[in-house]
């Protein structure tokens, strides 16, 4: 099968389910189209324009199947190439702007939004990593069309929920390591961006509840890191190096030192805004980490009801379920981690294969 991907905003998360598609499948005869993550509101406006003109010969290619990720302007590429109209295609949501928080610094545009909307009614099959995130869209998208001033057809929300199925982004198989924690304090990870929508006020407020309770602990903060960062972290680097709590600080570029961090770690944090997924907390507890995460977003999906602490004053939930925990370890008593073999790419290449051939049926 021919099969065109494509990946508009080739973010960090979706260079990693494309890579992964790819290698799943190596029976398929693959073209794959990414442009960098960066200048986002030219790039989903304008990947289209980009490609089409700059792509064309490769776009005009006879395929099978066409798998976009949402940020692609599918309807604008259709028109600039009309074969691609008749192609059958699957548009994958790694997140939604819907759900998307605001920082407050941004220009606030309804153009990403109806860049969703298109992209979930013009797909054949419309893909979401979760149930938070399809739901999420649907609602945003409702509350969308009701203010439009005129002329919006009835049951867009239908015809988009029709379409809609859950296949979450899968983890290779490398991800899943046996656990080698130590015999120290509590070892906390929190492998996030570093940007303002990870939560990164609340993980600040959460160390300086724990410091002030006297637990015991050492947090390492890795992730990706970009040219500007929010101000917090120098605060709670500070905090962290004053209270001798400070792990391993910093993006980790080698996979496997950053994975054999991970298997050495108690406890994997999430302080998010958002997440559609959750694919960071996800590997760390592959790893052997206990999970502990807002009760909110897609967690609910994820963890049981023992690793989400409450929305009712997170900074202190938060705390307090890492003081339970550090009490644990402290007597002996090993943490429990969920299973989420479920989420590997060995469980869920038969439903990602029934997919490709149910859509080019």
């Amino acid at each position: 099968m021919r099969i065109l991907l494509l990946s508009a905003y080739d973010a960090v998360s979706h260079s990693y389910w494309r890579k992964g598609l790819v290698a799943a499948f190596p029976e398929h005869d693959w073209t794959v189209l990414s442009l960098p993550a960066r200048y986002f509101s030219w790039r989903i406006r304008g990947n289209s324009l980009s490609w089409a003109f700059g792509k064309r010969e490769v776009l005009s290619r006879s395929y099978d199947l066409v798998i976009a990720t949402s940020m692609v302007d599918l309807t604008s590429l259709r028109g600039f190439i009309p074969s691609l109209a008749s192609t059958p295609t699957l548009v994958y949501f790694h997140e939604n702007q819907f759900a998307y928080p605001e920082s407050g610094r941004e220009y606030r545009s309804v153009e990403p939004l109806i860049l969703n909307l298109y992209n979930a009614l013009c797909g054949d099959r419309v893909l979401f990593n979760s149930a938070y995130n399809r739901d999420t869209l649907l609602e945003g998208a409702e509350r969308l069309l009701r203010k439009l001033p005129d002329q919006v057809p009835p049951g867009l929300i239908d015809h988009i929920r029709a379409r809609a199925q859950i296949l979450p982004v899968p983890m290779p198989d490398s991800a899943f390591l046996p656990p080698e924690p130590t015999s120290d304090a509590l070892s906390l990870v929190w492998n996030h961006r570093w940007e303002f929508d990870k939560g990164p006020e609340l993980l600040h407020a959460a160390v300086k509840a724990l410091q002030a309770s006297g637990v015991r602990f050492t947090l390492h903060v890795v992730g990706q890191q970009f040219r500007s960062t929010p101000a917090v972290f120098d605060d709670l680097k500070r905090d962290l190096e004053s209270g001798g709590n400070l792990g391993r600080w910093g993006h980790i570029e080698q996979v496997a030192e950053y994975r054999q961090l991970l298997q050495r770690c108690d406890v994997a944090l999430s302080t998010a805004l958002h997440d559609f997924q959750g694919i960071a907390v996800l590997e760390a507890v592959a790893a052997g980490c206990r999970p502990v995460v807002p009760d909110r977003l897609a967690y609910t999906e994820l963890f049981p009801d023992e690793c989400r602490y409450s929305q009712a004053d997170e900074s202190r939930a938060l705390a307090q379920m890492v003081a339970a925990l550090a009490e644990q370890k402290a007597k002996g008593e090993a943490l429990q981690v969920p299973d989420v073999s479920h989420l590997s790419w060995r469980a869920l290449t038969p439903a990602w294969a029934e997919l490709i051939a149910g859509v080019t049926a």
